[in-house]
């Protein structure tokens, strides 16, 4: 059944009434025992679309960035975008990593209490400012905190793919997934 609900400006799929070709990725999702997000139902529109969206994701899981890291910067971008449907994502998985609430909250402002997470995120965060380049000494300051530059290069796709995710719920104006009251008053 096609989900459409107040706020969303399309259809939210599911494995039946996706395209075919999504349809085959969803039940993969599913039977690998991964939820499908609205985020997912509706991007599930374009076959093309969800696979550069899983294949990108699964392939930065494999890379060497921490999970915890992938949410604070997740946090951030969604944080910065006033996007209150991932930033609900991003505190609900935050959590399951391992974030305590307080660097939930300092992640939003990409901020972080361990020093090697804040230089990659005060770096980040540069990386957002369009209208100049990233000052060299951030991303030296990354390094001497202790990030690779392949780990740099990863969390750089990582916010990326938050941007991926973030514009696509403000286009379809996604509603907020459920989730635990305490994270969602911490987001």
């Amino acid at each position: 059944m096609t989900v459409k609900t107040e706020v969303s400006r399309f259809h939210i799929h599911d494995e039946l009434t996706a395209p075919d070709d999504s349809a085959k990725l969803i039940k993969g999702i599913q039977t690998a025992g991964g939820a499908v997000s609205k985020f997912l139902g509706v991007i599930a529109e374009s076959p093309a679309t969800l696979r550069a969206y899983t294949r990108l994701r699964a392939e930065l899981h494999k890379g060497e960035l921490p999970q915890a890291t992938r949410e604070r910067i997740g946090l951030a971008v969604a944080e910065r975008r006033e996007d209150h449907y991932t930033l609900n994502q991003y505190a609900r998985t935050a959590r399951t990593a391992g974030l305590g609430l307080d660097e939930v909250a300092r992640a939003r402002a990409f901020e972080s209490s361990d020093e090697k997470e804040q230089a990659l995120l005060t770096m980040l965060k540069a990386t957002l400012a369009y209208d100049e380049p990233v000052p060299q000494h951030l991303v030296e300051e990354a390094r001497e905190a202790g990030w690779s530059d392949a780990q740099i290069i990863e969390a750089v796709a990582e916010m990326a793919l938050a941007q991926f995710q973030s514009l696509f719920a403000a286009a379809a104006e996604l509603p907020r997934e459920g989730s635990d009251p305490a994270v969602l008053r911490a987001a």
